[in-house]
């Protein structure tokens, strides 16, 4: 028997496919002590059609792969439509994926994408994408498998890059985390980060719990305006951004929010640093909030408990790029990790295009700790 023909792909929109949808990334990584459990209810939510503002105009095909009756793979195709008319391309995403170290059950999952994808049309597959760049993880870890990931990074175990290579795909960009120590960071840059302040022009305040929802949707405008050149993101839509801002006011730490403004009081920079929580989450192997995650997330999420930040997005105007403002802002961040006890951040994910923020990066002391790679695949006229 060929060991592809012991391999049967569902769809997995509902009942039991769509429990182990969800299941099976706890099944695979459970007991690697590295991999950070996502908690279910999150999970479900991000692929909630009703709820999850993405899905309002993307579509999707979740398939869960099974061996025997258990499953062993799953993948989720995505037409993000907004992708298509932004960069002007034909492409399905696929996204979710997670597969024992088995060549035929991921041939069996591709197979399912490509369907998809020639169904509508289209010429390329690219990924992974768990939603949009904007709402979701996106990228397939590469390297640095022995250090949990920081929040909403996505983990890979190292296999998964063979798989997916296996299956004619290839290299389309890479992002960069990269972690700063304070113990690397040169003087100089917070010196100079507080002459560019004191000179400055412009206007910086932090984003209160009073002011956010105001706040929020100033930022959303500079997000869309400073991230447009990036490959890979496209613009948010408001509900999208605003879902966003809901997910991150729950674990917020409001003096590591900075907002930019000009002399007419615009909005027109921005700089969120967000407590790494999962350093509390990583406790909770099974997901599951109840009947025991909720107490250790609670206990390690208690003020002054969680001792990292990740740096989780950052953009200026173009307008007002090379003023320094860029240089204010991490500034900013800094002096609050420093007044907090701080030591360890981790800007990221960074595309290795953007050479500005790279530079940033590595002036302020950091190392590439951890690369997430983004695929793609041109598919052949041939028939599905």
């Amino acid at each position: 028997m060929n060991e592809a023909d012991d391999v049967v792909v569902r769809a997995a929109e509902s009942g039991r496919e769509f429990r182990d949808f969800i299941a099976l990334p706890y099944a695979l990584h459970g007991a690697n002590p590295h991999w950070v459990p996502p908690l279910r209810i999150q999970q479900r939510e991000a692929l909630d059609t009703h709820k999850h503002p993405f899905w309002q105009y993307a579509s999707r095909g979740l398939f869960v792969a099974y061996r025997d009756g258990r499953a062993v793979g799953r993948i989720a195709a995505i037409d993000n439509p907004v992708h298509n008319e932004t960069f002007g391309e034909a492409s399905t995403h696929f996204g979710f994926f997670e597969c024992i170290d088995d060549d035929a059950v991921a041939s069996a999952l591709f197979a399912k994408v490509e369907r998809f994808a020639r169904e509508r049309g289209h010429d390329l597959v690219r990924g992974p994408f768990n939603a949009s760049a904007v709402t979701g993880e996106i990228g397939l870890q590469i390297d640095h498998f022995d250090d949990p990931n920081f929040v909403m990074i996505p983990y890979s175990p190292s296999h998964y890059r063979r798989l997916v290579e296996r299956q004619g795909f290839e290299k389309d960009v890479d992002l960069y985390c990269y972690m700063i120590d304070r113990a690397n960071a040169p003087d100089w840059l917070l010196k100079r980060g507080e002459r560019m302040v004191d000179t400055s022009r412009y206007r910086f305040r932090k984003v209160t719990k009073a002011s956010v929802k105001v706040d929020a949707g100033r930022i959303w405008q500079v997000y869309n305006s400073a991230w447009e050149k990036n490959w890979l993101w496209t613009k948010s839509t408001q509900a999208e951004f605003m879902h966003l801002v809901g997910e991150l006011v729950q674990i917020a730490d409001f003096d590591m929010v900075w907002i930019a403004e000009n002399e007419e009081g615009e909005v027109i920079g921005f700089a969120i640093a967000i407590p790494n929580v999962n350093e509390a989450i990583i406790r909770v192997r099974d997901g599951r909030l109840l009947p025991f995650g909720l107490p250790k997330l609670l206990w390690g999420t208690r003020p002054g408990a969680i001792r990292t930040r990740r740096v989780l997005a950052m953009g200026v105007l173009e307008p007002y790029r090379k003023k320094g403002i860029h240089w204010s802002l991490i500034y900013k961040l800094a002096v609050e990790c420093l007044r907090k006890g701080i030591t360890l951040a981790e800007m990221s994910q960074i595309l290795e295009t953007n050479t500005d923020m790279v530079k940033v990066a590595e002036f302020a002391g950091g190392w590439r700790s951890k690369t997430h790679r983004m695929f793609v695949k041109r598919l052949s006229s041939g028939a599905a």
